[in-house]
């Protein structure tokens, strides 16, 4: 049966991480509607495929350089494009200064390129079937949590300034690439 068929594109993991890029990707359009909350709903079910594509293809066995790549194509939708468009969309939506617009849109691209650019230098490094014990670096679905933190203290008027904002999201985009050492879950 192609589910738990190691060499089918189509396995049980490969259909979950399937279902990663498919709510980040929903979560992408509910950001561009302005409906942050399902977007947020959205991304977090993302996140809990995100988990289980992994466990599930480890315990069955299922884990291919196919699926590593995958995985790190579902991140980059999930974990990286898709709070990087919606905080942005959220601090810029009523801004009227397109300078500021500019620099802000530039911070956001440095940090996509950022969360590229660590998904690339984890899978150069990653082997099939092995976990290490910590990350090096903030893992990008880390890092979009805290994307979505600032989204919140944004949108409850704790960080008034998206100045302030963009400023703490070149912080976790250097986290990205950084030495620190975060354990695996």
């Amino acid at each position: 049966m192609f589910l738990m068929d190691k060499n089918s594109h189509f396995n049980a993991a490969n259909l979950i991480t399937f279902g990663n890029i498919a709510c980040g990707v929903i979560a992408i359009y509910f950001t561009v509607k302005g409906d942050f909350f399902t977007a947020i709903v959205f991304a977090w079910i993302a996140g809990a495929f995100d988990i289980a594509d992994g466990k599930v293809a480890r315990k069955f066995n299922l884990s291919t350089e196919f699926g590593i790549q995958l995985d790190s194509f579902a991140d980059f939708v999930s974990f990286v494009i898709m709070p990087s468009f919606l905080v942005f969309y959220a601090i810029t939506l009523n801004q009227t200064d397109t300078t500021q617009e500019l620099l802000i849109g530039l911070v956001f691209i440095f940090y996509i390129i950022s969360g590229l650019r660590r998904l690339v230098a984890f899978n150069l490094k990653v082997q099939v079937g092995k976990v290490s014990k910590y990350f090096e670096g903030v893992p990008t679905p880390l890092g979009a949590i805290l994307l979505w933190i600032l989204y919140l203290l944004f949108a409850y008027g704790i960080i008034t300034s998206s100045y302030l904002v963009a400023f703490f999201v070149v912080l976790i985009a250097l986290s990205l690439n950084s030495k620190l050492k975060i354990p695996h879950p």
